[in-house]
This record gives structure tokens, sequence and C-alpha cells, in this order.
């Protein structure tokens, strides 16, 4: 199985490494992704929207060999790999939501998360309008992210073909904007629901319960 791996805000790919290691270890293929904009220093770039992700996205995956693959995204990236998966989802085995936003069509990360998180957003990007600075707390590699990218409605028109769903949750933290949507998604048989009850960031708090989880999955194209 080939995992592709797509981080939440303000953070790069190096937020699966210890994830990534333990999948290689076990003999799978994974390719963890910066978005565009929180790869470099920022100030004189056009600030990437959610469509530039998700074309970005797509490109990688429609560069990959046809085999068995996974593509996960962790928080804000739920709405990027649910936009891959409109296009591409005769492409993918699984859709795997890492304590993730689950869009349906004109939802936003705007309009999905909390207003305490809206306001974070709003707080951070005061200084210019454009990039929304790092939240205390994260990782010295955090990069300022794009606010465009949370602002911008997805477009879904379910014009390919649904791969296997799985939903990852972090547990009920503090202000968890997730909550509602892991137990509407534990009742819908066609989700498969997990909890690793750490916090949001799964992939630095318990990278080995991800992986193991992650290492569950099976080729499930017909």
């Amino acid at each position: 199985m080939k995992f592709v791996l797509v981080p939440g805000g303000w953070q790069g790919g190096w937020v699966f490494d210890e994830v990534a290691a333990q999948l290689r270890r076990d003999g799978h293929q994974v390719e963890a992704v910066t978005l565009g904009g929180l790869d470099a220093p920022t100030e004189a770039d056009r600030p990437p929207n959610l469509d530039d992700h998700i074309d970005q996205v797509a490109e990688l995956i429609e560069r990959s060999d046809d085999g068995p693959l996974a593509l996960c995204g962790h928080s804000y990236a739920g709405l990027v790999i649910a936009g891959v998966a409109d296009r591409l989802g005769d492409r993918l085995d699984h859709l795997v939501f890492i304590d993730a936003y689950v869009p349906g069509d004109g939802d936003s990360c705007w309009s999905l998360t909390s207003d305490a998180f809206r306001q974070l957003f709003i707080d951070g990007v005061g200084a210019d309008g454009r990039w929304v600075t790092v939240p205390a707390g994260l990782d010295p590699r955090a990069r300022p992210h794009p606010m465009a990218s949370f602002v911008q409605s997805i477009r879904l028109t379910n014009a390919k073909s649904a791969p296997s769903r799985t939903y990852i949750s972090g547990g009920a933290w503090p202000g968890s904007p997730f909550i509602e949507l892991t137990e509407r998604l534990r009742g819908d048989p066609a989700w498969q629901v997990h909890e690793i009850p750490v916090g949001h960031n799964i992939a630095r708090r318990d990278p080995d319960s991800l992986a193991a989880v992650l290492a569950t999955l099976k080729p499930h194209r017909s």
C-alpha cells in the first residue's frame, strides 16, 4: 500500500516523519506532502487557496503508479483530500480523515470550524490580511498558513467513485470542533471510525498508534 499523508494548518510533511518511518518499516510506500505556501518563506508569495492545494495533491496522485493507495489528511487537509477524491476517487483505495474536517459541497474550513478557531484565524491574519500566523505551541518548523485556503468553499460533484472512508478521532480534546462529527460518523455504515485519544495532533503525540491503524487498511478497489 502507498500512503500519501497531507498535514493540517501551519504544518509540513515533517509532522508525519515518525508515522512514515513506521509504515516504511512495515513495507509500505509513503509520501508526506508539504502544501504550497508552507514550504518556504512566504512574504512575497501569492497565498495559495484551497483549489491550489487540491490541485497540488491531485497532480501527485496522477503521477503515482496504479497500485493500492490511501490518501490521508489531518485537520484542514480533510478538505484537500475530499477535493482530490471528488476528482480521482477511482484512483484511491482509502480516504482517511485524521481528526479532520469532512466537507460537503459548499463547505469551507471557516464554515465547519468553531467560533474559537474562527477567532484564532482572524487574530492571526491581522498583520497583513493574507497569512495566519503560527499559533503558540506548534513546532518551530511551522509556518504561517494562507488565509485564502481556510475561507474558500469547496466544490464537490461526486463525479468519481468513492473509496473506502475512515475517520481517526483524537478524542474529545478541549475545544474540539470534531466531537459531533465523530459521533455522527460512528453511526454511518459507510465509515470506519477509530479513536486515538491523545488530542488533535495525533501524528506527533502517538505516531505508533496512528501508523498501526493505517497499517490495517487493505486494498479495497473492485
